[in-house]
């Protein structure tokens, strides 16, 4: 007996979204449960003072993927925001991506050949050693002055461990500019959805069943009884009620605070690159889409373990959480009813446009599937 629905679709961020508005294009019948009390994950905007904040942290859409960004602009145009962030390191601010700019405010040096002459005398120093953690491998590809200013601190906050004790394939390459580029992205495209990513989300969403404040494992047999193939998007070691271990992850605090003052900081992002200073950003949101607003809200952004309870953001991709990932995408091989897609179910952390063109790629697998059998 066929069953209401042909994709129920768990999670109402960006993959499952989507998927769900490729699955609708086709003629499917789709239901889309979240557990949040909106939709949108972790790209959702709430409105503050008629400012748009990015609730879980600063979401800039970039990509060279020109079939991602062709998607996008169908259901909302996209403004100029180009990513120009800042750190802020010991009462000093300095451009980011590496470049030249940086290099004059750290060294005073002024042209390229200067530039890579000072680099090559800090990298030179350790140009011997074979890298056996992050923090030898930091210094082996950027010299002393850049890692402790720029890196050790951050990254320290980020993963919760000092670097010496994080793998060195954590850090494969550090992108240097000699030129006075503040851009932070080497992309084709970048910008922040005219009026939102509400906007964009609502547009692929839009026409489909969504049930808002839904967990999934807490109505899984009621659900899974609605539809012929799921589309799982949250942590897959909670899907399989953590049959094999738990996988690791790092999470996120936010502390939003309305401001009565124009302009804060002057900059969408400014990074605070010591590890004295338990955040790691600071978002002023209003400069994604250039407001006027009399006053302002900033967020700061504090790194924190992760527990049950607290939204897991990024995977701790060490050698053994990857093994143990292998062993339950082995596991998900043997429930072909299940789809499993986003970054929580496939253990990765990956940018938006890639999140994206996964989920077209997967819904185009389902449909070429679903064409041969018939």
């Amino acid at each position: 007996m066929k069953k209401k629905y042909d994709y129920l679709i768990v999670g109402a961020g960006l993959f499952g979204s989507v998927f769900a508005q490729q699955m609708k294009a086709a003629g499917k019948q789709c239901l889309v449960v979240e557990k949040r009390s909106h939709a949108g994950g972790n790209v959702y905007c709430e409105e503050t003072a008629g400012i748009r904040v990015h609730k879980y942290g600063a979401h800039i859409m970039h990509t060279s993927n020109k079939r991602v960004w062709d998607y996008v602009h169908s259901f909302v145009g996209f403004n100029r925001f180009t990513n120009s962030p800042l750190a802020f390191y010991k009462g000093n601010l300095y451009n980011l991506p590496f470049n030249m700019n940086t290099f004059k405010q750290l060294w005073g040096v002024k042209t390229p050949a200067e530039a890579t002459a000072k680099l090559e005398e800090q990298r030179g120093v350790y140009a011997h050693i074979e890298p056996a953690n992050l923090e030898e491998q930091a210094l082996k590809l950027c010299g002393e002055d850049i890692y402790r200013c720029f890196i050790k601190g951050y990254t320290e906050k980020q993963w919760g461990r000092e670097a010496a004790k994080l793998p060195a394939f954590i850090i494969k390459r550090i992108p240097f500019r000699f030129t006075y580029d503040n851009d932070y992205f080497n992309d084709d495209h970048q910008g922040i959805p005219e009026g939102g990513y509400n906007r964009l989300i609502d547009g692929m969403l839009d026409g489909i069943e969504v049930r808002l404040d839904t967990d999934y494992l807490e109505h899984r047999s009621e659900l899974d009884g609605l539809a012929d193939t799921v589309l799982f998007t949250g942590c897959i070691d909670r899907f399989f009620d953590y049959r094999l271990g738990c996988l690791e992850y790092r999470s996120l605090r936010f502390e939003h605070e309305h401001l009565d003052m124009e302009n804060y900081q002057g900059n969408a992002v400014v990074n605070y690159t010591e590890k004295g200073v338990p955040y790691t950003r600071i978002i002023e949101h209003k400069h994604f889409e250039f407001g006027t607003q009399p006053a302002t809200v900033i967020t700061r952004e504090y790194p924190d373990d992760y527990r049950t309870g607290k939204e897991p953001y990024y995977p701790v991709n060490d050698e053994a959480n990857t093994k143990l990932f292998n062993q339950y995408r082995e596991l998900a091989a043997q429930y072909p009813a299940v789809l499993f897609g986003g970054r929580l179910a496939q253990y990765a952390y990956i940018d938006m446009d890639d999140t994206i063109e996964l989920a077209l790629n997967l819904a185009e697998k389902e449909l070429t599937k679903n064409e041969i059998r018939k």
